[in-house]
């Protein structure tokens, strides 16, 4: 992808309140993002569509909210926190640090090689070779109140995933909700990462929101289950409008893997200027029965599920569709951005910048505009807009002329505007203009609802 069209889609993001760097006003800190009004609805309308796909459109599925805060019990017990722990160095030109293994993979990528030695690497940030100091090994997770000290000998960390809180809770929720595998537990949530290294917007920060489901399922039946899960998710996203071929799937190599995964297939999105081609949007994993057989092992719990068809007890296997959130956002917004022609007042043409989103992500589903702020189109405007705010988001906008309102409108991905003009004080009627194809159709004031009920998602 273009590296322009994603400039374009930055700037279109600070600028019309998608998202901000965290602390701006003090320089921004490049590794936290701030969602703005914008962002918010955006990124509320993902949570929401995975939500109802993967829990509320299923019998298998239910759903968890477990603390952000963990013992660092719980992740020592499943082997978290050698897993969450990079070798990193430090360019001591720049002073940015980095994890040396995604130095390399960088160098790999451009040069078809791996370096001989640390000094071929450059800074990602100022391009000096050879700056960087010796590596050392840093925790990638972060820690909550370091002043206290758990049973474990630590501070009490923050979960780099939601995944722990799920396996310790595996017994609660099989029991509580009466599921037996193959069922499913569902979350959603921040996750916490002490990652340092270059940011491509939304890619990669320390805080984010993951859509997460550990799916357990019989030993023996996890290889099928992946490849369902793999297609299931696939789907989802060319569903809400990711083009296939933006996408693809990647089969991470066996000698990489982490201890507690068998396999790793990724959905990746093509992502210019990311480390590399493509970047993650969702990893789906078979865990297997290692994070249950290891809590059970150091808590002294049955984590087992006993099968009374064939009289036996097994640790069963997890499956785990694991989204990063904030990935998920940058994706749509470059996918959905477009630029074409549009009509103007003095019978020309001006360019457009246009947010193709499905309307069931679009932030604001309809806009109402007024033509004017004449002291009779007004009260009958807000009053449209007022009503239709109780099934949808809806912006009131009487600022400027009815062109550059339409263009806002399609820059943020507005699906309809409603226009009320000095005609609706005769016919009772407003016109209602389609974002992509930009037609408009006279609908009269008491079936405005109705129509775009017809063609919009409530909420």
């Amino acid at each position: 992808m273009p590296a322009e069209r994603i400039d374009a889609v930055v700037s279109l993001a600070h600028r019309r309140g998608f998202a901000f760097p965290s602390g701006e006003i003090y320089g921004g800190d490049p590794l936290a993002w701030d969602y703005g009004p914008l962002g918010v609805e955006l990124k509320e309308h993902l949570r929401r569509q995975w939500w109802r796909t993967v829990v509320q459109c299923r019998d298998d599925v239910v759903g968890l909210d477990s603390s952000v805060i963990q013992s660092r019990e719980v992740f020592a017990a499943s082997g978290l926190l050698d897993t969450y722990a990079q070798t990193r160095a430090r360019c001591q030109v720049c002073d940015l640090g980095q994890p040396v293994g995604q130095l390399v993979e960088a160098y790999a990528f451009r040069q078809g090689r791996l370096p001989a030695a640390l000094d071929e690497l450059s800074c990602p940030r100022c391009g000096t070779r050879g700056s960087l100091t010796d590596p050392v090994r840093v925790s990638g997770l972060l820690g909550a109140w370091p002043d206290r000290v758990d049973a474990a000998g630590g501070p009490q960390l923050l979960r780099p995933e939601a995944a722990p809180g799920t396996f310790v809770n595996f017994a609660n929720v099989m029991i509580s909700a009466r599921k037996k595998p193959p069922f499913g537990i569902a979350q959603m949530g921040r996750s916490f990462r002490n990652m340092i290294d270059t940011s491509e917007f939304l890619l990669r920060t320390r805080e984010f929101d993951r859509m997460e489901l550990e799916y357990f399922v019989e030993p023996g039946s996890d290889d099928r289950w992946l490849e369902y899960w793999i297609e299931q998710r696939w789907d989802w996203y060319v569903d809400l409008g990711l083009s296939p071929a933006n996408l693809r799937r990647n089969e991470r190599p066996l000698t990489g893997l982490p201890p507690y995964a068998k396999q790793i297939v990724e959905i990746e999105y093509r992502f210019a200027g990311a480390g590399g081609e493509f970047a993650v949007l969702e990893g789906i994993t078979n865990r297997a029965d290692h994070d249950l057989t290891l809590h059970a092992k150091h808590s002294g719990a049955d984590l087992s599920f006993f099968d009374q068809e064939r009289g036996e007890r097994w640790v069963p296997y997890a499956i785990e569709p694991a989204a990063n959130l904030p990935a998920t956002v940058f994706a749509f917004l470059l996918e959905a951005y477009d630029e074409d022609e549009a009509p103007n007042t003095k019978g020309g043409v001006d360019k457009r910048t246009v947010l193709r989103l499905d309307p069931r992500l679009a932030p604001v589903k309809v806009a109402v505009l007024p033509l004017s702020r004449n002291a009779e189109l007004s009260p009958k405007a807000r009053h449209l807009s007022a009503a239709l705010r109780r099934r949808w988001v809806v912006e009131f906008d009487d600022s400027q002329a009815i062109g550059r309102r339409y263009r806002r409108q399609d820059e943020i991905g507005t699906p309809y505007c409603v226009t009320v003009d000095f005609d609706t004080l005769v016919d009772g009627a407003v016109t209602v203009r389609d974002r992509d194809t930009m037609a408009q159709q006279r609908i009269s004031l008491d079936q405005v609802e109705h129509y775009l009920l017809e063609r919009l998602p409530v909420g």
